[in-house]
């Protein structure tokens, strides 16, 4: 092993030949460095779930919208969606046509669902309210309906979608209206869709929705049914955060054959012959990215050993967010053994709770050492902010042949400026 705790990313060859130390020498610090092949791993794998001819991914571009991984996400086959205007103009910038993108939003104004419109894009509304603003934006035009199947999964309250106790999605109870109203603007239901929460490891509770939603789409009336042509089950498929503690995986393999077998039999058994969707974001880039920050100062305040590095909440936010675990991995440019103690990893914003890791038991941290942040690829730099002033960090992408290149510069002063009055 070439450096102090490092054996995950070296059995991927995940930083190339260059190696975590010299990226971060030659881009500084923090970066965050993609590993393609790792990416299109996940699309195949997520795309072999289902060989039925409707099956097919769409990715959630909020966990990492970068152009880059963009081409390559299209190249896989997948589809994506949009949550905002600005996602629905990178989605089309990146090469996905109207018909590959589907925007799947909630509370929009009046403005982006004609933006959406105007593009040919499918929109789908998540309350009787947003249904009946989109039948005024667009009578007679096809909509796509955001339902809560009231089974809710997730590591943490705050990402749950669905379920009572969420914002998301109309209950089923509701039906009754949303068929008036579909009939009051002459709108065409074209999907329906649901989400019932972020980062779930067992399948039960998935498949258990996608057959809420099969159920509730079959009791439509059947001319409201013959109009379908999208029915998306959502997405929310966790990794495993904790590689060093060897946390075993969700299982692909059998979440995909529940899954082919339910909507291959609902097919036969309705006459169906639209597009079913899953909707990951997570799964799709969370294990290609890892982040690279370097270590300032370590210091002891009472019996707390702290690592003062360049990863603030303002670079990687889950952790303050969500209490989220990543893994740590350090690269000394030496394998010499060290004492392995806890340790609580902190960033360089002036909060208290800038902590990317607490109490950890680790080798013990130096000064000048390089720290990774594994699986930051989902919701990192997508989260990442200018506070405290801190300038956005460069993105990396380590290509197929192992050759690193710039994909997003990092920030500069005069780009933070920009928007703001002279000063």
């Amino acid at each position: 092993m070439a450096d102090i705790r490092s054996t995950y990313s070296e059995q991927l060859d995940f930083f190339g030949p260059q190696g975590p130390r010299r990226l971060a020498e030659t881009f500084g610090t923090p970066l965050y460095v993609y590993n393609e092949s790792v990416l299109r791993s996940r699309c195949r794998e997520l795309k072999g779930l289902s060989a039925h001819p409707g099956f097919g991914v769409n990715y959630s571009v909020k966990a990492n919208a970068n152009p880059a991984l963009l081409r390559i996400i299209k190249d896989e086959g997948l589809v994506v969606d949009a949550m905002s205007p600005g996602e629905l103009h990178l989605d089309l910038a990146c090469g996905f046509g109207p018909e590959q993108i589907l925007y799947i939003s909630n509370n929009n104004s009046r403005e982006e669902m004609q933006g959406a419109v105007d593009r040919g894009v499918l929109l789908s509304v998540d309350s009787l309210a947003q249904l009946d603003t989109y039948g005024a934006v667009n009578p007679g035009g096809s909509v796509m309906v955001r339902l809560n199947p009231g089974i809710g999964a997730g590591h943490d309250s705050k990402v749950v979608t669905a379920g009572s106790e969420t914002k998301f999605g109309i209950s089923p109870e509701a039906i009754d209206d949303v068929l008036a109203l579909l009939q009051r603007h002459g709108l065409t239901l074209a999907g329906v869709n649901q989400h019932i929460g972020s980062l779930f490891m067992e399948s039960e509770s998935y498949v258990e929705a996608v057959q809420v939603l099969l159920d509730i789409v079959r009791g439509l009336p059947p001319d409201r049914f013959a109009t379908l042509r999208v029915i998306d089950f959502g997405g929310g498929f966790g990794i495993p955060y904790k590689k060093y503690e060897g946390e075993a995986r969700l299982d692909m393999a059998d979440l995909g054959r529940k899954l082919h077998e339910r909507i291959t039999a609902w097919s036969a058994a309705t006459g169906y012959g639209g597009r079913f969707l899953v909707e990951p974001g997570r799964y799709v880039v969370a294990e290609c990215g890892i982040l690279l920050g370097r270590v300032q100062a370590v210091k002891s305040n009472g019996s707390t050993r702290y690592v003062g590095t360049d990863i603030g909440f303002n670079v990687l936010a889950r952790p303050v967010l969500y209490d989220s675990f990543h893994d740590i991995e350090i690269y000394a440019g030496s394998s010499a053994p060290r004492e392995t103690i806890p340790q609580t990893v902190v960033g360089n914003i002036c909060e208290s709770g800038d902590i990317l890791a607490r109490d950890r038991l680790l080798p013990a941290i130096v000064q000048g050492d390089v720290l990774g942040v594994l699986d930051a690829g989902a919701y990192g730099f997508s989260m990442a902010s200018n506070y405290n002033q801190r300038l956005l960090p460069a993105e990396v992408l380590v290509g197929l042949d192992g050759a690193p290149r710039i994909v997003r510069r990092r920030q500069t002063i005069q780009d933070m400026l920009a928007c703001c009055e002279t000063v």
